[in-house]
């Protein structure tokens, strides 16, 4: 007859395995008793339980977990799931299955459960003994998804268990669990943890990110049970977060399956209740009113479709999905243009592993066999996962374009409108959800994921980066004794061999020698050294500091001893550390800002603040000026509040003649004479002209006229080819009169109630056109196309006779030509290329403090870094000066220098004290060095050979100078000069030359002196001193700029007007000073060719006169005559930097009043 019994814990084996014993004896004591104690509460808790046991029918469920039982995990509860069937004496496979335990914070902890059985002997009476096969389970408790390799451990503990006697049974156990915890989890990165566990070899595999779990399963298991058009619909309704239930006959495919899912959706994450296995006991589950991914068997299909409403049915095993109801799902489906993508990228995935392995040898070594599996798999997964994220990119792609980044809003009702009206329904529904609303978080606060720089990457067309190579490391065998002094044999003996791997890579692969010194520093942690693993932690910032363990590092530097405290005082370089922990941990904490708002329109009267606020939230314009601009016009001067209805009304009109602008109609032949990049912004109604009956239309580049009746193309003008433009009155009716260069007839409009908008829609098109020609800036007809739409739109809003006046205080460009120059001189003209705004996404304009040009190779475009206030980072593709990157965060203080290196690296130098190394090609910061004790103000490099272009200098206020390996990020020599500021170094014919300013009292004047040694010993061959005397500024900083050109110094301050020149081989004095004209200093200077380029901050206004606009210019200056060559100004605010690209061009930045980077042609 079969018996059916109730499962029991017998078991719970938890670490520390291993401790620091007074003696061997008292914790084998002490541990025997924890566990009987468990053992003893169980009973008293469940006497049925404990006379089952005591029968010898119950089976084991031995637990072991890599850091402690997790307080969330009821063991009571556990049996049910380790026999989430039924069980029958009768069993007799060895079986696996996989839990995965969330808790209420969505923290997830994962199981692998190993079946067996052995035959025991039961006494049913007491002269006759009965055979029964008793089930038994291991499972193996892990915070890491380590599916594939638990699974490979408990399959080697089972060849033990097979032969065992049962009274051994625990000890094998325990001494298997021992093991485990001897194995270090690897950081995120590419490199693996192996490991021998007899008879296999194992791989702990690493995340890719630490935002990311580590994927230890075959990814390709739900392509083997559905086809691409039944995982789409899976993931459909995942998206749309509805209750799905999974089903098979095999307890294993449920959750592999199920996490293979949740893996497809990333970055989104799963939010709602999720029980990859439901044992039979558990079905009542189902019956919850919310969301959820749960797991049934087989068995229970039609139970569960029976009983329950609204469920999405997924039955693994013949890969069909339907619902409770019925067996077609009424869901929206995935956009049309994603799922193709995924259909087709799913069609060329090669998921069979024999048939990619048939024409290899066959494999006499079991091992070997296990690491070609190993490695197909890895590959088909990482392919599995690129076709996964492009689906999910394709189908939020547009999200961001919808979001406002600075007030955290979302913009649902305009994203919606974006969409196919086939597709509205589908995110209407995912849209509303908790997985997308977590998706949303990680978009507003600049997320740098595998989705971003997927999206990034398929926007801007730069090339896919293959799969990076993966490193495995080779632990050492296991101990035979598992005492405390074989333990920490052990660990000495993998430091070691860490130790070997460090020094095999030193200067090779900064990323893995990362993950190297990461394992070694948490070995150094176990042992109890202190010192050597914060040692290690401290490599991390410059090898890679997204890896850096925060918590322990902490941790260890509170358990540091009185005695270890002394030590690291002796070491500079953990002293620091030490420190900056510290300081760390003193900052107050803020509070991260998660929240997420939707666009709303609003209620109540609006101030200027707010209606700033909500005019950028609502995405109409950001730009801080307009928005100031607009206030006024609907304001209109009576109130200095904005009406919640008119802001409704304007809104409106703005939305739907955008929609309009969308959406016109235009015959073919009419597109053809339109450029690719034209759009019709603005179309009149139908109106008499001197050309015939149509409508006017308005792109950013011309104005032509869609002909009537038989609609066709007549071209009016193009904006920069105006002359003459005014209204013309004509018996009292308004008419529009616009004439064009090159023609003698004067084309005209009775535009009736339109004209005068018109007339200030053309002047300012016209302005913003010429402006930009003028100025070699686009942004000025970007802005004059802005100013034309805001005023239509006031215009729709108002309707009242004062309309034209306030629409009229958005022609912006049309006031300011008698301000600003529309011609700017010749020679600007001239040499000046084109102009760039690094903060265009930004609400305001901010101060450019550094410009860097790195050349491009491999295929890759050059690129021009600039450094913006707060530590922002732009990256500018230089062939085509397209934003690359709009935000690379390098630390929050101000950045005061950069310097490239051999293409690989940018350094940048910052007032925080800290350089910040950025890669060329990811263009991700990750690595940081922090010997200097204050501001790092300069950085070169000596590019006198090959071998001296590894060594970087710089330099800190405080007069520190540091020498730089490149290679391993160490410092080779330190230098201090004594001085007050230390503002800049340069390297220059094998001597390096400092310059350092002096505050002094006695002549209320600032002293400049310039130190230059020899680099071999650091002598100091000479100074020099530059003195300037001016009162007002003795309190100042008087920064100094210097360069060299045919054997002479060229030197200049930015308090002074003028350029002081020294030979170089005679300090005494200057023998030549070159005043520069309508400059009050000298901020910066670069020598390109043969000519001296200087950056001055210009007086305020024409004659020292304040206008509000500080006449900055570029002066190019003859080496030769000593004498200003050209004058170039294209600058509102004083020039902060200058840079040379490859000796073609000079590009300049100047401070946040402008803001903007001119591109200059060099002769």
């Amino acid at each position: 007859e079969s018996l059916l019994l109730e499962p029991e814990v017998l078991h719970v084996l938890a670490p520390p395995f291993v401790s620091r014993p007074q003696n061997d004896s008292e914790v084998l004591r002490l541990r025997g008793k924890m566990q009987r104690s468990f053992l003893r509460r169980k009973r008293e808790q469940s006497p049925s339980a404990a006379a089952t046991q005591s029968q010898g029918l119950a089976p084991a469920c031995l637990v072991c977990e890599d850091a402690r039982v997790p307080n969330d995990i009821d063991l009571m509860a556990l049996p049910q799931l380790c026999f989430p069937g039924i069980c029958s004496p009768g069993f007799k496979d060895e079986r696996f299955h996989f839990l995965v335990f969330t808790d209420v914070f969505g923290n997830k902890t994962h199981g692998v459960v190993m079946q067996w059985y052995r035959p025991i002997l039961v006494h049913s009476t007491p002269q006759y003994l009965v055979t029964y096969n008793c089930v038994l389970f291991v499972c193996a408790i892990s915070k890491y998804p380590y599916f594939t390799a638990l699974k490979d451990c408990l399959s080697c503990l089972l060849v033990q268990l097979r032969t065992c006697r049962f009274s051994d049974m625990e000890e094998r156990v325990k001494d298997f669990a021992a093991k485990l915890t001897l194995v270090p989890v690897p950081p995120p990165g590419q490199l693996h943890m192996m490991f021998t566990l007899r008879p296999l070899t194992i791989v702990l595999p690493s995340s890719e990110d630490k935002d990311q779990p580590a994927i230890d399963l075959d990814l390709h298991l739900p392509f083997l049970c559905f086809r691409p058009q039944q995982l789409l619909q899976v993931i459909s309704c995942l998206l749309q977060e509805q209750r799905v239930v999974l089903f098979s006959s095999d307890w294993a495919r449920l959750t592999l399956t199920a996490e293979s899912l949740l893996l497809f959706l990333q970055p989104l994450s799963w939010q709602q209740p999720y029980v990859p296995i439901l044992a039979r006991g558990m079905l009542d589950f189902l019956m919850a009113p919310t969301a959820f991914l749960m797991g049934c068997h087989l068995s229970h299909f039609e139970e569960v479709a029976a009983e329950t409403n609204d469920l999405i049915l997924i039955n693994i095993d013949n890969g069909s999905v339907s619902t409770s109801c019925s067996d077609t799902i009424d869901l929206p489906h995935v956009p049309p243009a994603a799922a193709d993508c995924f259909t087709q990228r799913s069609q060329s995935l090669k998921i069979h592993f024999d048939l990619a392995q048939c024409h290899h040898m066959s494999c006499t070594n079991i091992n070997e066999q296990r690491a070609q599996r190993r490695a197909w798999q890895q590959n088909l997964n990482h392919d599995i996962q690129r076709i996964t994220l492009e689906l999910i990119v394709n189908i939020f792609r547009d999200v961001s374009s919808h979001l406002n980044y600075e007030h955290r809003v979302f913009n649902t009702e305009e994203f919606l409108k974006s969409r196919e009206p086939a597709e509205q329904l589908f995110y209407k529904k995912v849209l509303d959800t908790y997985i997308f609303h977590s998706f949303l978080k990680d978009r507003l606060n600049r997320k740098i994921d595998n989705y971003a720089r997927m999206e990034h990457s398929t926007r801007s067309e730069m090339q896919k980066t293959p799969p990076k190579p993966v490193k495995v490391f080779k632990l050492p065998d296991f101990p035979a004794s598992l005492s405390f002094h074989s333990v920490q044999s052990y660990y000495s003996e993998l430091i070691q061999q860490l130790s070997k791997a460090i020094f095999s890579i030193q200067n090779e692969n900064s990323a893995m020698l990362a993950r190297f010194y990461y394992l070694r520093g948490f070995i150094n942690t176990l042992c109890s050294r202190r010192l050597e693993a914060l040692s290690d932690f401290q490599n991390l910032y410059k090898t890679d500091t997204t890896i850096f363990p925060t918590h322990l590092a902490t941790w260890l530097v509170d358990s540091l001893h009185q005695d270890e405290r002394q030590q690291a005082d002796k070491r500079p370089e953990l002293k620091r550390l030490i420190t900056k922990v510290k300081t760390e941990n003193e900052k107050p904490y803020v509070q991260p800002d998660n929240h997420v708002k939707k666009f709303k329109l609003p209620r109540k009267h609006l101030h200027q603040d707010e209606f700033v606020q909500c005019v950028q939230e609502c995405g109409i314009v950001k730009d801080i000026a307009t928005i100031h601009r607009l206030f006024d016009a609907l304001t209109d001067g009576k109130s200095n509040q904005v009406d919640p209805g008119l802001f409704r009304d304007f809104y409106t009109f703005w939305k739907e003649s955008e929609d309009e602008a969308q959406h016109v109609n235009l015959p073919t032949e009419v597109i053809d004479h339109l450029n690719n990049s034209e759009c019709v912004y603005k179309l009149s109604s139908c109106v008499k002209t001197s050309h015939g009956v149509g409508k006017i239309a308005m792109t950013q580049k011309r104005l032509f006229l869609l002909t009537e009746g038989q609609p066709g193309y007549l071209e009016i003008t193009k904006f920069r080819d105006i002359q003459v433009k005014s209204p013309f009155l004509l018996v009292r009716i308004p008419s529009l009169r616009i004439q064009t260069s090159g023609r003698t007839e004067v084309f005209e409009a009775n535009l009736k109630t339109e004209t005068e908008l018109w007339n200030l829609i053309v002047k300012e098109m016209w302005t913003g056109r010429k402006m930009a020609d003028q100025h070699k800036d686009p942004q000025y007809m970007t802005q004059a196309l802005t100013n034309v739409l805001l005023m239509d739109a006031v215009m729709g809003c108002l309707q009242t006779q004062r309309s034209i006046i306030a629409a009229s205080k958005l022609a912006y460009f049309d006031k300011i030509k008698h301000e600003v120059p529309m011609m700017v001189p010749k020679t600007t003209s001239e040499f000046l290329k084109h102009k760039i705004n690094p903060s265009l996404d930004l609400a305001e304009p901010q101060t450019v403090h550094v410009l860097l040009y790195t050349p491009g190779a491999d295929e890759m475009n050059p690129k021009l870094w600039v450094a913006l206030t707060g530590g922002k980072v732009v990256v500018f593709d230089a062939a085509s000066w397209s934003i690359l990157q709009d935000s690379i965060q390098v630390g929050e203080a101000q950045l005061n220098c950069m310097l490239g290196l051999v293409q690989e690296q940018v350094w940048i130098g910052s007032q925080d004290s800290v350089i910040y190394i950025i890669d060329n090609h990811s263009m991700c910061c990750n690595k940081q060095l922090t010997e200097h004790r204050h501001e790092v103000t300069s950085l070169t490099v000596d590019t006198r050979d090959q071998h001296n272009s590894q060594h970087v200098y710089s330099c800190s206020s405080d007069g520190t100078i540091l020498q730089w390996d490149s290679a391993s990020l160490k410092v080779k020599r330190h230098l201090h000069l004594s001085c007050d500021h230390l503002s800049s170094i340069q390297i220059h014919d094998g001597t390096l030359w400092c310059c350092e300013y002096r505050l002094t009292s006695r002549l209320l004047s600032n002293f400049l002196f310039m130190f230059h040694f020899y680099l071999h010993n650091y002598f100091c061959l000479h100074s020099l001193e530059l003195i300037h005397e001016n009162p007002s500024h003795k309190n100042t900083r008087c920064n100094c700029v210097f360069v060299f050109q045919r054997g002479q110094l060229w030197a200049g301050s930015a308090d002074s007007g003028e350029l002081c020149l020294w030979h170089i081989n005679n300090h005494r004095h200057p023998f030549k000073k070159i005043s520069l004209p309508g400059s009050s200093g000298v901020t910066c200077m670069i020598c390109v060719k043969d000519q001296i380029w200087v950056g001055c901050r210009g007086w305020s206004g024409v004659g020292g006169h304040s206008d509000g606009q500080r006449r900055s210019q570029v002066l190019v200056v003859d080496p030769e005559s000593h004498t200003v060559s050209k004058e170039l100004q294209a600058h509102s605010d004083s020039i902060q930097t200058l840079c040379s690209a490859e000796d073609r061009y000079v590009l300049s930045g100047s401070a946040r009043l402008d803001g903007k980077i001119a591109i200059w042609k060099v002769e």
